[in-house]
């Protein structure tokens, strides 16, 4: 048995560079094939001048969100016993955000272990609080996304009767798998994981144990989910001022899901074309695809302006 999964884990460490490739060649195709299929639709997409200014409020909403995130990601270490300052914390985090698009979507988290490492954080905390982070965030993204497409007429999605049954296991089971007793666990099988991407020497010391059930830090994460959807909707009403608010719910649940898969799908840094393809899959029944292909193209910028200026604002102000 041991020599079998030792061969299986010689196979997908050769599998492994490949892979990147094969979903981003695959996202690419398809957003190549959908922009080719509807060039009309998006061609005559014209924006207001209103528009343009909700397109600044979504920037605003967004920068928001990240700012929210880091706050968050400073309440991950204080719940650890650190005694770290927000401003620094916050610092830390929105400087490193932007490296996540460096090929390897690893750098990011590379960035906060050392900055936490030289202010004399442990190295068991240092990994937990980059392992945790992402872990909450797709549970938080899983949430949301079920909260929005309960929403959905059963008619216009054949299937969502077992939809919501397959949804409502995942509750349960994200629910479940948080507890200390699961989450340590797989926290320790990430840690051994992302050693070999980050470099032994930075997870020496083992991985430190979460000892209480991370609601709070949950709930935070989504805030920090909600207030992208919120932003990905002011971007689809930007473009379609014609929206109607009670589909909005969808739009959240679509984005939610589209940005979990962007963000635990290997080989896209940032999610670049994962979240793209998977936003064009799920909602252009419910919108049209000129609109949405419009509107993930427009949020994509203004996720990275956001991104940025919270890397500026950091420099300058933390």
């Amino acid at each position: 048995m041991r020599q079998f999964l030792s061969e299986i884990q010689l196979i997908l460490s050769r599998v492994k560079p490949y892979l990147r490739w094969f979903f981003l060649g695959g996202t690419l195709f398809f957003l190549g094939k959908a922009v080719k299929d509807n060039w009309q639709e998006v061609g005559q997409i014209r924006i207001t001048g209103m528009g343009w200014g909700v397109f600044g409020l979504a920037l605003l909403v967004t920068l928001m969100a990240h700012f929210w995130s880091a706050w968050v990601w400073v309440r991950i270490l204080v719940s650890f016993q650190q005694p770290v300052s927000a401003k620094w914390g916050m610092g830390v985090y929105l400087k490193t955000n932007v490296a996540k698009y460096l090929p390897g979507n690893i750098w990011h988290f590379y960035g906060r272990i050392l900055a936490m490492r030289e202010t004399g954080v442990s190295a068991g905390v240092a990994v937990l609080s980059v392992l945790i982070e992402p872990v909450l965030m797709a549970a938080a993204a899983f949430f949301v996304s079920f909260m929005g497409l309960m929403f959905v007429e059963v008619s216009k999605l054949g299937f969502w009767g077992l939809g919501k049954v397959i949804f409502g296991l995942g509750v349960f089971g994200i629910l479940v798998g948080l507890h200390p007793i699961f989450l340590n666990g797989f926290l320790r099988l990430l840690g051994r994981l992302k050693q070999k991407s980050l470099g032994k020497t930075q997870g020496d010391g083992g991985i430190f144990e979460v000892k209480a059930y991370p609601l709070g830090l949950l709930m935070g994460e989504m805030g920090f989910v909600l207030l992208r959807g919120l932003g990905f909707v002011l971007a689809v009403w930007a473009i379609f001022p014609d929206l109607d608010i009670s589909k909005v719910p969808m739009l959240l649940g679509g984005f939610s899901l589209a940005w979990l898969l962007g963000l635990v799908v290997p080989g896209a840094p940032g999610g670049i074309g994962i979240f793209e393809a998977t936003a064009v899959v799920l909602l252009s029944g419910f919108f049209g695809s000129g609109t949405i292909l419009s509107a993930v193209a427009f949020y994509r910028l203004i996720s990275v302006l956001a991104e940025t200026l919270g890397w500026g604002l950091a420099i300058f102000l933390l």
